[in-house]
């Protein structure tokens, strides 16, 4: 049957309007069904923190459940090929730290390309790292501790959340601007380093604030110095590490990645969702208190940022010759 030409146009005109209108309703009614945040570390530090803050506003937001799930090893490799293996469909993202800006260059061989396989979603925060050491250990000041750690060299042992963790190449950011030499103790998460360096068995670490400010509080720990180029809010007494070595700068942050390919309206709803998150003062309280800085960015944004640490970082990986455990 041949039909008009009018109703003809008029159905290729519906029919090519279909994908938008398709899209848009996926859009608008996503998420469908629960969607995962793999955290690629162990439970308890600030990643899984800001992890599980974020994944319960977006629960309340989106109105479906953000399940966090810990995929801790090698160093966050393994949480991240989850993700950048896992199906672009909207329910699957990772959660993106400083680790995985070093790894591209620490490890010579992954998987996967970070920077092609992962999309970038939204940033979350910044934070310092802050340097602190066990109550025993005599030094109070950074210029003590340097002193000591070339009075004692090969014994003082500085412990890290993991081997190329924004904590590690802080830490031998630090040894190579200062001249001194610590043995570095790699840990699979930030609260196992914390339980030893509470208990005296390691002396000294960088950790992200937010994962030790309540010890902080308590006096179980003895912060030195943020490792930021200004003086955290937190903790306004406490000098920076560059006040004592001229031109030193470190920080964390944490991001959302996904698939490459997950569909772009899907990163753009929970890019504003993210953000419009942030921007909550509730979220921003909750996040001040732990010494942390709300990082609201476009995805391109958030891309740029990790292209720049993975040029930074990459260079003090090669300076320092680190290899991966």
């Amino acid at each position: 049957m041949k039909l008009p030409r009018r109703k003809f146009l008029h159905l290729a005109a519906g029919a090519a309007a279909l994908p938008a209108v398709s899209r848009l309703a996926s859009a608008q009614t996503y998420p469908a069904r629960p969607v995962r945040i793999i955290v690629p570390y162990a439970p308890g530090g600030t990643t899984d923190i800001v992890a599980r803050l974020i994944g319960q506003s977006l629960s309340e937001r989106l109105g479906q459940q953000f399940i966090i799930e810990n995929r801790p090893g090698a160093g966050g490799n393994v949480g991240t090929e989850v993700v950048a293996r896992a199906p672009p469909d909207g329910y699957s993202f990772l959660l993106v730290t400083t680790t995985n800006a070093v790894n591209a260059t620490l490890y010579e061989k992954l998987n996967f390309n970070f920077i092609r396989d992962v999309a970038t979603v939204a940033g979350l925060i910044r934070t310092p790292l802050v340097l602190e050491v066990h109550p025993a250990v005599p030094a109070k000041t950074v210029p003590e501790l340097i002193a000591y750690a070339k009075g004692n060299p090969g014994k003082f042992s500085m412990a890290s959340y993991g081997t190329g963790t924004a904590s590690h190449v802080a830490g031998e950011l630090f040894k190579m601007m200062a001249g001194i030499n610590m043995v570095h103790v790699p840990y699979r998460g930030a609260a196992p380093m914390l339980t030893d360096l509470l208990g005296g068995q390691v002396q000294a670490a960088f950790d992200n604030l937010p994962g030790s400010i309540e010890y902080i509080r308590a006096g179980t720990i003895r912060p030195l110095a943020v490792t930021t180029a200004t003086r955290s809010d937190v903790l306004p007494d406490i000098p920076t590490v560059g006040e004592f070595v001229p031109g030193y700068e470190a920080s964390a942050w944490n991001g959302i990645g996904a698939p490459r390919n997950t569909p772009a309206e899907v990163i753009d709803r929970l890019n504003k969702e993210i953000n419009a998150a942030l921007a909550d003062p509730k979220m921003k309280a909750r996040l001040a208190d732990l010494g942390a800085l709300p990082m609201p960015m476009t995805p391109a944004d958030f891309a740029k940022l990790i292209s720049e640490e993975t040029e930074k970082w990459g260079k003090v990986v090669q300076a320092a010759n680190l290899k991966p455990d």
